[in-house]
């Protein structure tokens, strides 16, 4: 077994278990959670002091996992394909989620991802992980693993140790809504 393989499976092993976990995604370092689990959701929240008004969006590893959760509009798989860059979906009407996850207009952002190593992760835990960015609410995101802050690294459940001396450059994800009535809205370029 490689260290890559080794961290996938102390990362499970956590996560199925209600934990939390600090990862490398996609973007830029991330806090995680199993996506079905309430109370793991609320430790994210309480971790990262996020209001809750302000939602959480999921990583999913293909395009069977996305279809389970949301009505995936043609257009949807067209912005995913024509994307250059990792691509967060707010989708309508979720399903199989907890209603902490879910927004108040009854949306959930998903980013179906590219990265290897999160793809990995997320088949064998085999559900959708929380993905959000590794701050305090309101400060502002890691650019690399050095810049996460003290506070996230010790209260979170497990730390993935791969990557640690990488300055990857930081982008977030676009984000854009779609609504069931064909409305289309960017939210973050």
């Amino acid at each position: 077994m490689n260290q890559e393989q080794e961290e996938i499976q102390k990362a499970v092993e956590v996560l199925k278990k209600g934990g939390t976990i600090l990862y490398p995604t996609d973007t830029i370092w991330g806090i995680g959670c199993d996506a079905t689990n309430e109370e793991a959701i609320e430790k994210v929240f309480r971790l990262k002091q996020r209001p809750r008004s302000k939602n959480l969006i999921i990583l999913v590893e293909s395009e069977r996992r996305l279809q389970d959760i949301v009505e995936v509009p043609s257009l949807a798989w067209d912005l995913i394909d024509m994307s250059e860059k990792p691509l967060t979906l707010i989708y309508d009407n979720p399903k199989n989620l907890p209603k902490n996850l879910i927004s108040e207009k009854n949306t959930i952002g998903i980013r179906l991802t590219r990265d290897n190593f999160c793809k990995k992760l997320i088949s064998k835990l085999d559900k959708p992980l929380v993905s959000t960015s590794a701050n305090i609410s309101g400060e502002p995101s890691p650019e690399n693993f050095s810049s996460i802050s003290t506070k996230i690294l010790e209260d979170i459940d497990y730390i993935i140790n791969l990557h640690h001396g990488e300055n990857k450059n930081y982008t977030a994800s676009s984000i854009i809504r779609l609504s069931a009535d064909g409305k289309v809205k960017i939210i973050r370029e």
